[in-house]
């Protein structure tokens, strides 16, 4: 699964667009060294964020699998709630939709 979601980012071309698009807005071509070099000081430091952001929100979920392993009654507890905010929100498109 690991390669799998690695690849697919690789080969997602929003990433390549993102950058070319964001990162120039910050690059100072006459007095802050090459232009190279802080394109790959600020992907770098970008993905560096990402990654540990990434790893943060994967173990939170670890955690609360874990969680919900352990206590089923929560479980059962979640999927109604989340079953009745869905609910919640599809009536609430149908309702808006009619208007």
């Amino acid at each position: 699964l690991v390669t799998m979601g690695l690849v697919t980012n690789l080969l997602n071309p929003k990433v390549a667009v993102m950058y070319l698009s964001l990162l120039p807005q910050f690059i100072d071509p006459n007095g802050h060294g090459s232009v190279l070099v802080q394109s790959l000081a600020l992907g770098s430091l970008q993905i560096l964020i990402s990654v540990s952001v990434n790893a943060v929100i994967a173990c939170m979920a670890g955690s609360i699998a874990v969680f919900f392993v352990i206590r089923p009654g929560w479980q059962v507890l979640q999927r109604w709630l989340m079953g009745s905010v869905l609910m919640g929100l599809a009536v609430r498109m149908a309702v808006e939709g009619r208007k």
